[in-house]
């Protein structure tokens, strides 16, 4: 308590206070009250931590990221970098790598089997997107708007978690010409049965047809996670006007599903350029390369006739073909946009 000069006692002040008034009168202040008046400044933010304090965190946090680090250099760049070079040079494994420049790249651009593979592949990527698309799209609205059981979601699922070779080896022996279960019931259906893998023109759409079965569950999951994020009012707000399921559908849910349905399109496209496992188990390539994609005839030059350069050099422009279709589909569609926006 301090008293007056009148005796009347005054406001009590603090130790602290006191201590910070009484210092602060003299001809100069000390740091701790510089410090405490440049804290309580406006517009000053808190202090922050030093330079050195971030320093001796460096090589801990380089310590941390150094597997993921090492992993990325030993199976990704590494790789990558080294096929970039083999593309450029006559390899045949037992013989050291012998630079020819873009000898391999014209003798590309002049095989016809090459484009025919290409060709191949790309008829397959339009029915595995075309199809599952559309599958993945109905599938996840029927779970959203209509069936909400947990266990149906998982069974959807169920076919992504099954490796890709047991899954070709299952559909090769149900689409059987003598024993299939698929063929059984054709042949009581209309009384003949169906080459899937050894026609030509069934050969393509019956490995289409697998892999959208293998990947639909994953990606209708991706889609009903995109509805999720729809607000309830704008369907709300559809009744109210008088619109039905399949007008909401077209006009409301398709167009704010837009980044998603792209994002689905972009890794359908990828995931179909890249086939190989179902192709290797069911047909092989055949019959007569009707389902030579280019994966198959990558591996058939690297693998059989062990010419690695050749095939680096095809590899090359898969991922080139690659990069440009994806940055073309992100660009038209506009997958950074969003109507809910």
């Amino acid at each position: 308590m301090v008293v007056t000069s009148q005796g009347n006692p005054a406001t009590p002040v603090a130790p602290e206070s006191a201590a910070v008034a009484t210092t602060a009168t003299g001809a100069g202040r000390t740091p701790l009250v510089r410090k405490v008046r440049a804290a309580r400044r406006p517009g000053r933010s808190a202090p922050t931590r030093s330079a050195a304090a971030r320093r001796r965190d460096l090589p801990v946090a380089l310590l941390l990221i150094l597997p993921a680090v090492a992993g990325f250099a030993a199976f990704s760049a590494y790789p990558t970098l080294r096929g970039v070079y083999l593309s450029f040079t006559e390899f045949h494994v037992l013989s050291p790598p012998h630079w020819v420049g873009l000898a391999n790249f014209h003798e590309m651009f002049g095989d016809e089997v090459f484009w025919h593979s290409l060709l191949v592949t790309v008829y397959f990527v339009a029915l595995s997107v075309s199809f599952g698309t559309v599958i993945s799209l109905v599938t996840a609205v029927v779970l959203h708007r209509v069936a909400r059981s947990s266990v149906l979601r998982g069974v959807i699922l169920l076919p992504f978690l099954i490796s890709n070779v047991i899954a070709a080896l299952v559909w090769q022996w149900m689409l059987d010409p003598q024993l299939g279960v698929v063929n059984i019931l054709l042949r009581h259906l209309t009384g003949h049965s169906i080459l899937f893998f050894g026609s030509g023109g069934w050969a393509i759409p019956s490995l289409a047809a697998i892999s959208v079965w293998k990947w639909m569950g994953y990606y209708a999951l991706l889609i009903f996670a995109g509805l999720q994020t729809i607000p309830a009012t704008i369907y709300e707000a559809g009744r109210v006007d008088g619109a039905g399921e399949l007008q909401m559908f077209r006009t409301l849910t398709v167009p704010l599903l837009r980044p998603i349905l792209v994002m689905v399109v972009v890794l359908t496209v990828i995931n179909s350029f890249q086939v190989f496992d179902i192709v290797q188990v069911t047909t092989r390539g055949g019959p007569a390369n009707a389902s030579n994609v280019l994966q198959m005839y990558i591996y058939d030059k690297a693998f059989r006739q062990f010419d690695f350069g050749y095939a680096a050099t095809m590899s090359l422009a898969l991922l080139a073909l690659l990069i440009t279709v994806t940055f073309t589909q992100l660009r038209l569609a506009r997958a950074n946009e969003s109507d809910l926006n």
